[in-house]
């Protein structure tokens, strides 16, 4: 059974510099995952139920609406918890893997769609506000709430161990020289920093909001050799890697598993940044 921890923190006031080179504007890459939308419902880690069952208490009803939501997979935890979802994707084939769990999806880019007149308690984005412009995402999420309604973002943070993020880097600076990958392997959580410090300054600059807080949630996952492989092919651009490439990384990784025995347990940090829409602005 998976365990969690979960502590809350106000993220610093001081604002960072929007870089035209962000992931918002690598709209082919956040297009890409719908490629094998199996795989990455299969694989793709769950999230703690700490996260949902938060963000519903603190919301002022059960509407939720699901930035990104991809296949589901937030989606369903929180319909589960008694909410009614409603999901927005860009990628229409990860919206029909979607709408075969009975889930209701548009297929639009969030800063444009039209929300016809609804309104929710939450907006939520489970893996997926990277894609979404910080400042514009914000906005657009203030327009939809209701007063007293929560925007909430978060992301799973894998943390290997030492032993074999050092062996996962050691591959991707090998297979990918020229790649960002490897630097996000081996920096975890740190890596994810300046994401959530952008994030929360798109917040700021929505006057909206009340000041967003950064929450944690650690857990784990033990993954055999097999699983993690897996998994792997979902991660972002990884889709889109000459086949040869990506089983030459394939291999590495799974080499590095086996000399840890052919399974590992993942440690995971759920971040959270969320703000209360106060009904001023």
């Amino acid at each position: 059974m998976p365990t969690y921890s979960g502590h809350m923190t106000t993220l610093p006031s001081e604002p960072t510099p929007f870089s035209v080179r962000e992931s918002h504007h690598a709209r082919q890459m956040a297009e890409s995952f719908g490629s094998d939308p199996e795989r990455y419902d299969r694989t793709r880690p769950r999230y703690p139920q700490a996260i949902v069952e938060r963000i519903v208490a603190e919301s002022p009803g059960l509407d939720v609406l699901d930035v990104g939501i991809g296949t589901g997979i937030a989606a369903r935890a929180f319909q589960a918890a008694g909410c009614s979802v409603l999901g927005v994707d860009v990628d229409a084939k990860m919206a029909e893997f979607a709408r075969r769990s009975g889930l209701e999806v548009d297929v639009a880019k969030f800063e444009d769609w039209d929300p016809a007149g609804r309104a929710f308690d939450a907006v939520i984005a489970g893996q997926t506000w990277h894609w979404v412009d910080p400042v514009a995402g914000a906005a657009k999420a203030a327009k939809v709430l209701k007063p007293g309604g929560r925007l909430a973002a978060f992301w799973n943070v894998f943390q290997p161990p030492f032993d074999l993020c050092e062996a996962f880097a050691a591959t991707y600076r090998r297979v990918l020289p020229d790649s960002p990958f490897f630097r996000g392997v081996a920096r975890g959580l740190e890596a994810y920093s300046g994401q959530l410090t952008k994030t929360a300054d798109g917040i700021r600059k929505v006057s909206a909001f009340g000041e967003p807080e950064h929450r944690q949630f650690h857990w784990e996952r033990a993954y055999t050799r097999e699983e993690w492989l897996d998994q792997v092919p979902t991660s972002g651009g990884h889709s889109q890697l000459p086949p040869n490439t990506l089983q030459e990384l394939l291999a590495g990784i799974g080499a590095a598993i086996d000399t840890v025995g052919g399974s590992f347990t993942m440690g995971y940090a759920a971040v959270v940044v969320t703000a209360e829409r106060t009904g001023v602005g």
